[in-house]
């Protein structure tokens, strides 16, 4: 089975669309970060030293320090697909974010977001 391409992608060219998409809805940048983080247990210097290097999304996720062990309370659906029926790791990890994400756009609390 071969590999999705979204996993090739570095995660610098997909950060600027999350940020985008959060204030297009009167977010901010900082908790599009502040969301990464609490999923993928970054620091703040962590994300921006990943962001410079340029990595794919499969290396953002592979060298997280730690993911989030509530990223299994995520639930919904994000572009169509149910994130709690998702498969394959790195992919649902990936959906558990888009779905955090499309939750701060919709103007959901911080607290919440983060079960």
């Amino acid at each position: 089975m071969t590999a999705h391409r979204i996993f090739a992608t570095p995660f610098s060219k997909i950060h600027p669309m999350y940020v985008q998409k959060a204030e297009r809805k009167g977010r901010s940048a900082a908790e599009v970060d502040r969301i990464i983080c609490w999923l993928t247990g970054y620091d703040e210097a962590g994300l921006a030293e990943q962001l410079r290097r340029n990595v794919d999304i499969e290396t953002f996720f592979d060298e997280a320090p730690a993911i989030h062990p509530n990223a299994s309370l995520v639930t919904g659906v994000v572009c169509g697909v149910r994130v709690e029926t998702v498969e394959d790791p790195l992919m649902r990890t990936i959906r558990c974010l888009d779905k955090l994400v499309d939750e701060l756009a919709k103007g959901k609390a911080m607290e919440k977001i983060l079960r």
